[in-house]
């Protein structure tokens, strides 16, 4: 299959682009159920639960507030046109903005020029997540089962986008997340952090395909769960395609997961405490757990900071230079056709295992330049390099 080869262009720009709705309903079905505006939102609290198509056209809502579509009926559409705004909220929250969560065979779908804005821009001042002001996760999606969110646009996010936990049979396509305007200098405290595009956690059979994502963290984020997919997309600006960190948490299995026919581009948003790279793999210092049967298949990688390839089983030491530990197994890891390059300042590969954790690794095809060989790799398995 052909990877990405390039960047995708660059984001159309913010303004609301009207959108209209083809009628598409026959004699003796519901017509759907449309809320705009300020005036919408408050109509949709108060929804009816009859409503099966639900549009939401150019919604504003209330600063500080959940746009709320959780418990909905088995079944029903939601469709975003024209522009959602999450205004800024002064004394800082948790979010989300948005939640749609304890449902099935939901159909979120945003049509094309359709975009929900964040307000990211005002919250942003470099310190992401421990920052002085609180600031809000974006899309939670809990406890969701076979459903569909397609052509979402998220423009400006404060924090976390996609958070994603207890879902079954969940795919997500032709999603966008731009915050390319959260670039910045986190030192001089400006710019967005902590922006990961897409966090797992203890979910099944969760597919993201063609994925578009400039963040200033993971572009995906697998803490737990199993048969998850990510393909065909691009991560650019963040830290790259990432399993964990697992352990310490109630669930610490992360299995059968593929990363295929992506691009991972420009992870540069650098601090002293981040990992800007490729293809990770971060298991928790003294903890146990389970990462097996993860592949990286048609992976290129462009003009990355740190590391290439890392896997690290020392992660959030409780000292400098802690050594790895072995509670959390990684086994059945493969790269196939993994190339591209590494800044001069950074590093190709990096492996730190502990002793025994690391088994049946099978590398091919792995091609990674420009920056430095590690003389650190620790505990190398056989099928792999450092």
């Amino acid at each position: 299959m052909k990877i990405i080869a390039s960047l995708m262009p660059a984001f159309f720009g913010s303004a609301a682009i009207a959108a209209s709705i083809s009628p598409h309903h026959v004699a003796n079905q519901i017509a759907p159920c449309t809320f705009t505006g300020s005036t919408g939102f408050d109509l949709l609290s108060k929804r009816n639960s009859s409503c099966q198509d639900i549009i939401l056209s150019d919604l504003e809502v209330p600063a500080g507030v959940t746009l709320n579509l959780d418990n909905l009926n088995p079944g029903t559409s939601v469709t975003f046109t024209g522009k959602t705004v999450f205004p800024f909220f002064p004394a800082g929250w948790a979010g989300p903005l948005l939640s749609i969560s304890s449902s099935s065979q939901l159909t979120i779908r945003g049509l094309p020029s359709s975009l929900l804005y964040g307000s990211g821009e005002s919250y942003w001042d470099g310190l992401g997540q421990n920052g002085p002001i609180t600031k809000p996760k974006f899309f939670q999606v809990h406890n969701l089962i076979d459903s569909v969110i397609e052509g979402i646009t998220i423009f400006n996010a404060p924090v976390q986008v996609f958070s994603i936990n207890g879902c079954k049979n969940v795919t997500l396509s032709g999603v966008t997340v731009d915050n390319k305007a959260g670039d910045g200098d986190w030192n001089a405290g400006k710019g967005g952090r902590n922006t990961d595009a897409f966090d797992i956690g203890s979910s099944t059979e969760v597919r993201i395909e063609g994925a578009q994502v400039w963040n200033q963290d993971d572009c995906v984020a697998i803490n737990s769960g199993t048969n998850i997919t990510f393909r065909n997309g691009l991560c650019s600006g963040g830290h790259g395609l990432s399993i964990g960190s697992v352990g310490g948490r109630s669930d610490n299995t992360v299995q059968n997961v593929l990363f295929e026919n992506s691009v991972i581009a420009n992870s540069e948003n650098a601090s002293p405490t981040s990992i800007p790279t490729g293809a990770r793999i971060k298991t928790k210092y003294g903890t146990t757990g389970i990462v097996s049967n993860i592949t990286y298949h048609n992976v290129m990688l462009q003009n990355i900071t740190k590391y290439g390839i890392v896997v690290d089983q020392s992660y959030s030491p409780p000292s400098k230079n802690a050594p790895p530990t072995n509670g959390v197994s990684i086994t059945g890891f493969t790269l196939v056709n993994v190339t591209g390059n590494v800044l001069p300042t950074g590093t190709n590969i990096f492996v730190n295992c502990g002793d025994g954790s690391c088994k049946q690794w099978e590398w091919t095809e792995v091609d990674v330049k420009g920056g430095k060989k590690s003389s650190k790799c620790l505990r190398v398995p056989s099928g792999a390099s450092c």
